[in-house]
């Protein structure tokens, strides 16, 4: 197994945790929820594209380890069994490497987004944001 398809499942292993302790099951077909925190949302997604790349019985592999994960959140084999389907989908599908690799954030960037207050937004990054009440733009 390659070194790269490690270090991606290693990076991408606490958004599929906080996505699978969010969402349970549902996780590889649920929508996003904005009440539900950015890394679960990334962590159903990098579900969710594995998923669709799979035939029959590795969805059947994969649904039943994310089953297996949501219904014993704490149990390390668990969760180990999950990777190992994600490594698998990995290795079978070069190009699922470089799809999640864009999907994860840089390697040791950490970004914290806070809006807090009515009508408040927060982006890390943003073109543009008009807000308030009877907010026009202008030339």
């Amino acid at each position: 197994m390659s070194t790269e398809i490690v270090q991606l499942v290693e990076q991408a292993a606490p958004y599929l945790s906080s996505a699978v302790s969010a969402y349970g099951a549902a996780a590889l077909t649920r929508a996003e929820n904005a009440a539900v925190e950015s890394t679960a949302n990334l962590g159903r997604r990098i579900l969710q594209v594995v998923w669709r790349r799979r035939n029959q019985q590795g969805q059947a592999q994969l649904e039943a380890a994310v089953q297996d994960a949501a219904d014993a959140p704490d149990d390390e084999d668990a969760a180990a069994a999950l990777r190992q389907q994600i490594k698998r989908a990995l290795r079978d599908d070069v190009e699922l490497l470089s799809e999640l690799a864009r999907m994860l954030p840089a390697s040791g960037e950490t970004v914290t987004v806070t809006a807090s207050g009515e009508r408040s937004i927060a982006a890390k990054t943003i073109g543009m944001a008009i807000t308030g009440d009877n907010t026009t733009i202008r030339p």
